[in-house]
């Protein structure tokens, strides 16, 4: 039997390595550390912030990957309708943070997120309609500051709930409910994930749960949202971007955007800095290959153009607020003030 009882940080640099050694300690109760978070893999570590627990027991228990807070709007609804759901709130948010989206052990910090469910209508006294606000965030190295990762907007969400309702994990099976629970989970795990290095693509496996899920969400009787459709959100078309050849390189370069960027900022910022501008610099080069409604940037944009004018407001090659105005022309005000303050 063997504990571990003894961690060695080699670097404080979160882009170094952390050595772990393993050696049987009878004191060893409970003592909780807090480092860089590793995934040992073929080509090195993959890091993010860990809180390790370490106890006298052979194993140590990992939980599930999501901190979900839910918070219900039902001033639209009738009382009656209102009383019927009374715990749904709980049982959603219990559902998020007790489940287990990964089939690997998740020893990462759980992710946060936050649904916020604006009830629309019930047409009798378990059918109902509602839109959804998604949230997500992920923590900066050596920062104390949290990135939006995710900024969804669904306005289409139909499903059946009676009060003290179960609520399984059956990922092969479409449920209204679950299912599209399950759908944002993935996509949240899924940005989370491909936004660690060095490796890119970490989240290929989940953007391909959702696919499916999205897929019999689709040729179900709930298939309104679901189904393709010419709507500024739409999410078969979110994951068609997603899992597409032709988005890969904004997959790695969103990588890199983050973790070569984002968390690079502290300590050389003049590199962090390029890393981002890649980013954008390649999205402009294929503007004519990408559909100028595509789903998955204008999800980015919603999410991340605070935050590209915060990190790159003093970069020195000002033509990025240029190419910013292409890409992402809701925004372009935002872009021209930075531009008009030379």
């Amino acid at each position: 039997m063997t504990f571990i009882s003894q961690i060695r940080v080699l670097s404080n640099d979160p882009h170094k390595t952390i050595q772990v050694t393993n050696s049987f300690n009878p004191l060893y109760k409970i003592l909780q550390i807090h480092i860089l978070k590793c995934k040992i893999t073929k080509s090195g570590f993959f890091m993010k912030k860990l809180t390790l627990f370490l106890m006298l027991f052979p194993v140590l228990l990992f939980g599930q990957e999501l901190s979900a807070t839910v918070t219900v709007n039902y001033e639209q609804l009738p009382t009656a309708s209102r009383e019927r759901l009374t715990d749904f709130s709980q049982q959603v948010e219990a559902y998020l943070n007790s489940t287990k989206f990964s089939e690997a052990d998740w020893s990462w910090e759980k992710i946060k997120c936050n649904f916020t469910i604006f009830f629309i209508s019930a047409s009798d006294e378990t059918n109902y309609t509602a839109q959804v606000v998604i949230t997500s965030q992920r923590p900066v190295e050596n920062s104390i500051k949290n990135l939006l990762m995710v900024k969804i907007q669904d306005p289409k969400w139909k499903f059946k709930f009676e009060p003290n309702q179960s609520m399984y994990f059956f990922p092969n099976e479409f449920e209204p409910l679950t299912s599209f629970l399950d759908f944002y989970a993935f996509l949240i795990i899924g940005f989370d994930s491909d936004s660690y290095g060095p490796e890119p693509l970490g989240g290929s496996e989940f953007f391909s749960k959702a696919y499916d899920t999205a897929i019999l969400g689709a040729s179900s009787q709930f298939s309104d949202g679901w189904e393709l459709s010419g709507s500024a959100y739409n999410k078969r078309a979110l994951v068609n971007d997603l899992t597409n050849e032709k988005f890969q390189q904004f997959r790695i370069d969103y990588m890199n955007y983050h973790f070569y960027g984002i968390d690079l900022y502290a300590k050389n910022k003049k590199a962090a800095q390029k890393n981002i501008y890649k980013l954008i610099e390649h999205l402009a080069e294929k503007r004519d290959q990408i559909d100028p409604r595509s789903v998955l940037l204008k999800i980015f944009f919603d999410a991340k153009s605070g935050e590209i004018l915060e990190y790159m407001r003093d970069y020195p090659d000002k033509t990025v607020f240029e190419l910013l105005k292409r890409l992402d022309p809701p925004r372009i005000t935002k872009y021209n003030e930075v531009l008009d303050e030379g």
